[in-house]
């Protein structure tokens, strides 16, 4: 079976889920051709991710002269259908929080797409994340190419899916990944009730990497460790304000954000103001081995999300017997346990936030581990990525002998 894969921007530091899933279809046999829009000059820290990249094709690679000149090519074989999805693509710009002319765009990257496949004996097409690299494979669709499937992840998907198309999107696909329950709860709502069987859950895997390190035991130092983009969804700067709150309480501990990203510059002026510089660490991006050291020389995983789907971090802890803080949001209570596997407290609650990592930081080391324990079962019966690829395969096999799209 060959079957491709399309993302908008790969590798990615924080879409290591993504590769390890495509390694565990390649292990069960299946031949994964990657495609992306654009990732070709990232810097990166994996070395495995410098592998990837070399066996990935980009779309914007040769800049919009070749996108241009493939869609020429696809209007000149064929028309009509080039003419159906320049419809589509406009369509799908109706109400979009994108102009229509980075939708014509979408459209001769999907004819590159398209001239690529044509090349080799692609099945089945599948793309991550609702958003434009669905709207991509759906756009190669109407033009002639093999049927598609996507994984939705969230959160952006959930939080604007009629911009996104997403019922159209669903509805044309043979089949949709949810990582998660409540992810799949979310399809549900913008898709019509015929086509619900096409929503399927298929869990981010772990990487192994994560959960064959020998035990180690929960650290007795007061440290706590933040993994993630620094944006707005991650809920930094309110982990910022709790620690202030936690210092004020006379509790000596140190919180380590291992990430980067746009909100970087006012979390670091949050640290300053409050006066936490000896107490709050940014590292910057770091490799998975790092993260792995990072989780294992901590007592627990802080995540005070506002959004989410299911955070491979959160499954990467638990994999390292590390308790975890997270919000009542998304798939997270699916996977982490209130008082079992690590504290849950509400999303936006900076009190309760603080008395999580209070509590935390009080805890007996044994209690810790116990609880490490407890959670590093549950992530391995959920989180195993070759039984996930597994799932996968079944689908990809099922739908590449299928007939049109039901």
């Amino acid at each position: 079976m060959h079957i491709a894969y399309f993302i908008n921007q790969y590798p990615k530091v924080s879409h290591s889920f993504i590769r390890r899933e495509i390694l565990a279809l390649e292990a069960r046999g299946v031949s994964v051709s990657r495609f992306a829009v654009r990732g070709w000059a990232d810097d990166l820290v994996d070395s495995a991710d410098e592998r990837e990249r070399g066996l990935t094709h980009y779309l914007l690679q040769r800049g919009l002269a070749a996108l241009f000149w493939a869609g020429v090519c696809v209007v000149a074989r064929r028309p009509r259908a080039f003419f159906k999805a320049a419809v589509l693509a406009l369509t799908l710009s109706n109400r979009a929080d994108r102009p229509w002319p980075l939708h014509l765009v979408y459209l001769l990257e999907a004819c590159q797409l398209l001239r690529w496949l044509n090349k080799a004996p692609v099945q089945h097409i599948h793309a991550h994340f609702g958003t434009n690299s669905a709207e991509v494979v759906m756009l190669t669709h109407a033009l002639g190419g093999p049927a598609y499937s996507f994984t939705v992840h969230g959160p952006e998907e959930f939080d604007k899916p009629e911009a996104l198309h997403l019922r159209e999107k669903m509805t044309s696909a043979r089949f949709v990944v949810a990582i998660s329950s409540y992810g799949r709860s979310q399809l549900y709502r913008w898709l019509p009730h015929a086509h619900w069987h096409k929503v399927e859950v298929v869990h981010c895997g772990l990487d192994k990497a994560f959960h064959e390190v020998p035990a180690v035991h929960v650290p007795a130092a007061p440290r706590l460790v933040c993994v993630g983009r620094l944006c707005e969804q991650k809920g930094q700067l309110l982990l910022v304000r709790a620690a202030a709150l936690v210092k004020a309480r006379g509790i000596p501990f140190e919180v380590i954000l291992a990430g980067d990203g746009e909100m970087r510059p006012q979390i670091q002026q949050e640290v300053t103001r409050l006066g936490l510089g000896g107490q709050v660490h940014i590292t910057g991006w770091v490799s998975s081995a790092r993260v792995r050291d990072e989780l294992l020389a901590a007592r627990a995983l802080v995540l005070p999300s506002f959004a989410e789907g299911l955070p491979v971090v959160i499954m990467e802890a638990m994999a390292l017997r590390r308790p975890v803080l997270s919000t009542y949001v998304a798939g997270i209570p699916e996977l982490v346990l209130n008082g079992e596997t690590g504290w849950l407290f509400p999303a936006g609650d900076v009190e309760a936030l603080a008395s999580a990592m209070a509590a935390c930081l009080a805890a007996p080391t044994g209690e810790l581990d116990a609880m490490g324990e407890a959670g590093r079962e549950r992530v391995l019966a959920r989180h195993d990525v070759d039984t996930e690829a597994a799932k996968l395969a079944a689908l990809f096999a099922k739908q590449s002998q299928a007939g049109a799209p039901g």
